[in-house]
C-alpha cells in the first residue's frame, strides 16, 4: 500500500496494490497491521456503512462531536466521487483548511480521515456506491455539520449548482462561524 501525505498533517490518501489478470483483479482494501505502521498510529474500526448516490448528490460536510467523533476510512466500490475532509481542530495551524481527492472504482484509493475533521463528498458519475469504516458508533444526538456551500471554506463541488442534490437536513446545516465545534 502506498501512503500519500497531504497538507494537513495526519490526513492521508492510500492507494492499495491493485493485482490485474485477465480475470480481473484482487487488491487488500483493508490490513490493520499495514495501516497502522504505514501511519504510525492505530485505528480500531468497528462499523461498517456503505450508500448509493446518483450524479449531482452532495453529501455533507458532515461530523460527530466529542467525545463520539469518528475516524472514517472512504472509499468509492463504483462510480466516482470528489471528496473532502475540512480540519476543524482548533489548535491545529491548518484550521479551516480542506484537502480533496477523486475517489473512484477505478483508482481504488482511500482517504484516512481522523477525528476532528468535517467530511463530505459530491457524486461525479451516475452512480456511485460508497464505503466507509469509521473508528466510533454512530451518534445522532452528536451530529453536527456545515453547509457545503460555506463561503469562507469556498470548496468547488465540480457539480454544477443547478445539478447540486441535498437531503433536507443538509440544506439547513450552519457556516463554518457558526458551527458546533469541540476538537
Amino acid at each position: 500500500m502506498n501512503l500519500i501525505k497531504t497538507k494537513i498533517k495526519d490526513l492521508f490518501i492510500l492507494e492499495p496494490r491493485v493485482f490485474t489478470d485477465d480475470r480481473g483483479y484482487f487488491f487488500e482494501s483493508y490490513n490493520k497491521k499495514i495501516l497502522d505502521g504505514l501511519i504510525g498510529k492505530e485505528y480500531d474500526f468497528i462499523q461498517d456503512n456503505e450508500s448509493k448516490s446518483s450524479y449531482g448528490v452532495i453529501r455533507g460536510l458532515h461530523y460527530q462531536l466529542a467525545p463520539y467523533s469518528q475516524a472514517k476510512l472512504v472509499r468509492v466500490l463504483e462510480g466516482s466521487v470528489y471528496d473532502v475532509a475540512v480540519d476543524l481542530r482548533k489548535d491545529s495551524p491548518t484550521f479551516g483548511k480542506w484537502v480533496s481527492v477523486e475517489l473512484s472504482g477505478e483508482n481504488k484509493r482511500q482517504f484516512l480521515i481522523p477525528k476532528g475533521f468535517a467530511h463530505g463528498f459530491s457524486v461525479l458519475s451516475e452512480t456511485v456506491v460508497f464505503a466507509y469504516k469509521c473508528d466510533e458508533y454512530y451518534h445522532p444526538e452528536t451530529e453536527a455539520g456545515i453547509i457545503y456551500n460555506d463561503l469562507t471554506l469556498n470548496i468547488d463541488w465540480k457539480i454544477p449548482e443547478k445539478d447540486v442534490k441535498l437531503s433536507e437536513k443538509d440544506k439547513l446545516l450552519p457556516e463554518l462561524k457558526n458551527a458546533k465545534m469541540n476538537f
